[in-house]
């Protein structure tokens, strides 16, 4: 297909997963000849891969949707694509409510986006939401949004887990892991030239990375064959579950230099009934282990965590327990949400739904008390030298940075004073000299 002078712009919502569609959407059509524009406001055709995990991201995507038909309608674009996680679950909604909607992809979007395209340039209404069977390879090529010195590795698509609130396996299918060859020929490719100063290991749960494929959890030798290439200063393993963390995973994380001190460890909640109704398959005796295992044989290592408060039946007891685990662990990165009841998934139809003031309440109480955790744990740094990674300047003299404890977007920042120029990617070592609640404060040495 050869293309027309139409330039194309793309809004990707949600998390780095969805991400990374976004880029390999953007880096078919570039391959195909369309001219890439920076925002929707310079495009002739603007398309939105939205998320629709839960209801505030549903939102989010329907508003920004709402406002991308008003462009089209003030005659500033020509042509709206929709697709993703929220056109996947409701494309027959979309397609009744807002027929300004050109075109309406599912998640396997970039293996037909050029067919998209050619159809709305023709006038033609364009729907294809099958049920996702498709997983990218390094054959296909993309471009990357993110900072030139990090990148996202998605190596596998769907998941296997069932846990009772997520819709992620009615969204995306299956579990699919990509090949040990196919993930290490694309990180070769991201790094061709230069290494980049981080790359970020992603899937819906990395830690089953292999067990579709292979028959067995893949994700040790995955990573020593990545550091091998020494693709990075950085490599950050992202999204696991407490459940498959192996012996053999700590392991490699506490060996191999490059791989981040930061471990991703989602546990939803402790208290054994409500994770028992969650399906999350492993109980709070289980969990305390290997935080103990962790924390014991991987020194300095930093813990993030996310956890569901409002879950259908969790009690004031079930929810202190939770609080004085919190406490008592002193994660150093935690991430809190409500409880959203989606349709589709088990504990929809759960007894004992939670009221949206008490969900608030709780998610309020707890991020107040994460919050003196991470004021109490930042205090430990003061006076220390930490590596950090220079991300951008905000005013003269002053820059922002990530250390090896702080995942891009997700986690806190460190302020740079530094009489030298500095560039966004650079490493640079610094003193801690004040600490902020999630944030700290340094100077370069």
């Amino acid at each position: 297909m050869r293309s027309s002078k139409e330039r194309i712009a793309i809004i990707s919502l949600g998390c780095a997963r969805n991400l990374v569609d976004s880029e390999l959407i953007i880096g078919k059509l570039k391959s195909k000849g369309f001219i890439i524009a920076e925002d929707a406001d310079s495009s002739d055709i603007v398309i939105i891969n939205t998320c629709g995990f839960i209801a505030d991201a549903k939102q989010e995507a329907i508003d920004i949707i709402l406002k991308a038909v008003s462009l089209k309608n003030e005659k500033r674009i020509k042509k709206l694509i929709v697709c993703g996680c929220l056109a996947q679950r409701y494309s027959e909604q979309l397609k009744n409510d807002i027929p300004e909607i050109d075109a309406i992809l599912g998640v396997d979007d970039f293996k037909v986006i050029s067919k998209a395209i050619s159809a709305i340039l023709r006038n033609e209404k364009f729907i294809a939401v099958d049920a996702p069977v498709a997983i990218h390879s390094d054959k296909d090529p993309r471009l990357i949004l993110t900072p030139s010195y990090y990148a996202y590795v998605k190596i596998a698509e769907g998941c296997q887990n069932h846990c009772s609130y997520c819709a992620i396996y009615n969204i995306r299918g299956r579990l699919r892991s990509r090949t040990l060859s196919s993930v290490i020929s694309e990180i070769k490719t991201l790094s061709s030239g230069k290494s980049k100063s981080e790359l970020n290991i992603i899937a819906q749960d990395t830690t089953s990375y292999g067990i579709d494929r292979y028959g067995k959890c893949m994700l040790p030798k995955l990573l020593k064959r990545i550091c091998r290439l020494e693709p990075a200063h950085w490599i950050r393993l992202l999204y696991t579950h407490p459940r498959r963390f192996t012996d053999e995973l700590i392991d490699v994380i506490a060996s191999e230099a490059s791989i981040c001190k930061y471990i991703d460890l989602p546990i939803q909640h402790i208290n054994n009934k409500i994770l028992t109704k969650m399906n999350r398959r492993i109980k709070r005796k289980a969990i305390e282990k290997l935080i103990k295992k962790i924390r014991s044989r991987i020194p300095n290592v930093a813990l993030r965590t996310s956890v569901i408060v409002g879950f259908p039946s969790e009690t004031e007891g079930n929810f202190n327990e939770l609080l004085d685990f919190i406490k008592a662990v002193q994660f150093e990165r935690l991430g809190a949400f409500i409880y959203s009841r989606e349709e589709g998934t088990p504990a929809y139809g759960f007894k004992g739904q939670i009221a949206r003031k008490i969900k608030d309440r709780r998610l309020d109480e707890l991020m107040c008390l994460q919050q003196d955790v991470s004021k109490e744990i930042n205090a430990r740094f003061q006076g220390r030298k930490m590596e950090a990674l220079v991300e951008s300047r905000s005013e003269k003299g002053i820059y922002t940075g990530r250390t090896q404890y702080d995942a891009p977007e997700v986690d806190g920042t460190v302020f740079i004073h530094s009489k030298k120029s500095l560039a966004p990617g650079q490493f640079v070592d610094v003193e801690i000299t004040d600490t902020l609640e999630y944030d700290l404060v340094g100077k370069t040495l």
